[in-house]
């Protein structure tokens, strides 16, 4: 070995070596309560271990890929450290997308093993392609692994492993993000951007050792695996999961366990503030609320002030090539830019730029491009769409927006027609493709439109062949043959012609803004 490599070494730093420091500094501290699970840092590090151990006794080890296919659960959060202390790289999957996303983000990645819990066994069991080796069964929250399958627990291995090998640069987790394309692109995550990003959530959003969080929307999106449970993990707070986001459960455990900091995307903090328990919950201990993952109606934020007074919250902006948050609205800066994403996070460089990587001028609309040590090292096996993420030495978000005088960033549209639906990202060439599958269709477009419950509601805009007079639950009814269930548009709207521009191209934007003006309270 050589003095370079020997100094690499000694300076590299892993997600798992991160997590082994914090159970050194609070061995007794609770880390981790799902259910009647309870884990101190001591006894979490000690179970990661052991899986770890069980992962390198199958051959799994440097690289090698590992997908988790399962709701929340104290189960999830253990494989997530341990498949990282095994030298391995986690692909985190949607839970709700349908067999056939699912199997292609399996062959795509190379997935050698695949975790599923109760909920989501059968579609494991069809979606298993020729990479997946083996098949194991994880516990839910007061779940037991499926029937039919190895359970996790199998895995228990008690051979000590050596120290961290690898970290830094190398490959942590590969995420998947829709983007605008009918097939997501894997997004590659290393050791360092998430740690990096970790230090800036740590800063900006005030994570401390005291604090209580609940971890209630999906461990498989980045936002509350990277940009919550992971930071607090750092710190050394105490974490509550659930796989049961409802509204009744949710302020069940708020109220239950004191909890000080809560994550949720806009439609989740509508739905408690509708909810009937609401009214008798005491969350007067709730002091940090986050939201994020689609753009949060003024009149929800006013609401929420207005219920819970104690309440600080913070705006978080970004995307999963990020790890995830870029921007941050603070809690004092709602009283005068609500609706504002803010300004970027800690290690995070970003601007508003036009088509020749010109900066805007204050008030323009541009593309929103970043600059960061958080940023993805590029997209698996896709090295065109990496080129294009990073054209001019920046990374482009693909999305719009303005900047104001003092720097503050404001969100306007996705670039290419991305449809944030519930927090969700959909897009919306994914959805016109199934619908031009439909005998009956002509044409169509899909865009997001406001909604109470949704944020975006997908929806279609569809020109009829001529001849045929199809109707909304037939088109429907065949979406939802062809998509998972949060791609099939909420709404269906019949017209007799699309906007065009000289080319020939459908002007989305000019769309949405027409019914938006005939229908205001869409």
């Amino acid at each position: 070995m050589t003095l370079e490599t020997t100094i690499a070494r000694a300076r590299s730093q892993s997600l798992s070596g991160m997590l082994r420091r914090v159970a050194e500094r609070h061995a007794s501290r609770t880390a981790i309560i799902c259910g009647d699970v309870s884990w101190t840092y001591a006894e979490f590090v000690a179970e990661i271990d052991r899986l770890a151990s069980g992962l390198r006794a199958l051959g799994i080890g440097a690289g090698d890929r590992v997908a988790i296919l399962a709701r929340n659960s104290h189960a999830f959060i253990a494989l997530r450290f341990a498949i990282a202390r095994a030298d391995a790289v986690l692909v985190p999957i949607n839970f709700m997308l349908n067999a056939e996303d699912v199997r292609f983000i399996l062959d795509h990645a190379g997935a050698r093993v695949l975790f599923a819990d109760a909920t989501t066994i059968e579609v494991a069991h069809a979606a298993r392609g020729a990479s997946v080796e083996h098949l194991f069964g994880i516990d839910g929250e007061n779940v037991p692994p499926p029937a039919g399958v190895p359970s996790w627990q199998m895995l228990i291995h008690d051979e000590p492993l050596p120290q961290e090998e690898r970290g830094g640069e190398d490959l942590l987790q590969i995420v998947y993000t829709s983007g605008t394309e009918s097939r997501p692109k894997g997004a590659m995550l290393s050791h360092n951007a998430v740690l990096w990003e970790y230090q800036s959530c740590i800063i900006d959003c005030e994570w401390t050792p005291d604090t209580v969080a609940l971890h209630a929307m999906p461990l498989f999106h980045c936002a509350q695996l990277d940009c919550h449970i992971g930071p607090a993990l750092h710190v050394g707070a105490r974490n509550i999961i659930t796989g049961s986001p409802s509204a009744d459960n949710i302020l069940r455990l708020l109220t239950q366990h004191r909890i000080t900091s809560f994550f949720a995307p806009p439609t989740v903090w509508i739905s408690l503030l509708r909810a009937p328990e609401m009214a008798t919950s005491d969350l007067s201990a709730l002091e940090k609320g986050y939201y994020g993952a689609s753009i949060m109606p003024v009149e929800v934020l006013r609401e929420l002030r207005a219920r819970l007074p104690q309440l600080r919250l913070w705006n978080l902006y970004g995307q999963t090539e990020i790890a995830p948050v870029a921007t941050v609205l603070f809690p004092e800066e709602h009283a005068t830019r609500l609706g504002s994403a803010g300004r970027p996070t800690l290690h995070v460089e970003t601007r508003i730029v036009d088509d020749a990587m010109n900066p805007v001028a204050p008030g323009e609309i541009g593309e929103i491009v970043h600059r960061s040590p958080q940023l993805l090292t590029g997209y698996w096996n896709d090295p065109e769409r990496t080129a294009d993420a990073f054209a001019g030495g920046w990374f482009h978000s693909g999305d719009l927006g303005t900047i104001d005088a003092d720097g503050y960033i404001t969100v306007i549209d996705r670039k290419k027609d991305m449809i944030k639906s519930g927090g969700e990202n959909v897009a919306s060439r994914e959805v016109e493709e199934a619908l031009y599958q439909h005998p009956a269709v002509s044409e169509v477009a899909v865009i997001g439109l406001p909604d109470p419950r949704w944020i975006e509601a997908v929806t279609a805009i569809v020109v009829a062949r001529e001849g045929h007079a199809p109707g909304a639950s037939d088109i429907l009814a065949h979406c939802a043959a062809l998509l998972s269930s949060f791609k099939v548009p909420k709404r269906v709207i019949f017209v007799e012609t699309l906007p065009r521009n000289a080319s020939g191209k459908i002007l989305k934007r000019e769309l949405r803004l027409s019914l938006l003006a005939e229908q205001p309270n869409a």
